[in-house]
């Protein structure tokens, strides 16, 4: 009897951290979904405004938006990585901000574009066009808190990268 009541203690316990393992799963990949969903819903809506496809979720971009993304927490600097793929930064004081803001901000710039000129009136613009860059078919980003509290910083990569000079963006 002894052993009979190990063995289905020995099989609860199991049972239990696998139970547990499958929920911690489920809960982190649904973070997962969530935050990539946070940020293709936003370039997409952008991206359909104009008639471009929209983008996919891809995890090679990803991983290299979090490793940069990584090397900028101690001093969030809107410094581009100079890397392979277009890039857009975007850095929020305080806590709570979100991809869709970042996106929204980047997306609000499209009141400097001029799509007939090809210009941005002379404000910054750049932003906007690479969200909506014709070419563009994927993305990966990645947030981070600052360090020492100082806010958030939010990268998102393209590719095939944006924003070649005298090229239209749509």
């Amino acid at each position: 009897m002894s052993a009979l009541y190990s063995s289905k203690v020995g099989f609860i316990a199991i049972l239990a951290i696998f139970l547990s393992f499958c929920i911690l799963s489920e809960t982190t990949s649904a973070a997962y979904v969530s935050f990539a969903n946070q940020c293709l819903t936003p370039h997409n809506a952008a991206r359909k405004a104009v008639g471009a496809k929209p983008l996919v979720w891809d995890t090679r971009l990803e991983r290299y938006a979090k490793a940069y993304a990584n090397l900028r927490r101690y001093d969030c600097a809107l410094i581009h990585s100079s890397g392979p793929y277009g890039e857009n930064l975007f850095w929020g004081g305080g806590w709570g901000w979100t991809p869709a803001q970042a996106v929204k901000m980047w997306v609000a710039e499209k009141r400097w574009f001029n799509p007939y000129s090809n210009s941005c009136n002379g404000e910054q613009c750049g932003h906007y066009t690479q969200v909506v860059w014709r070419d563009t078919r994927r993305i990966g980003c990645a947030k981070v808190d600052c360090f020492g509290g100082r806010g958030v910083f939010i990268t998102c990569n393209y590719d095939p990268a944006g924003n070649y000079m005298g090229e239209r963006p749509y």
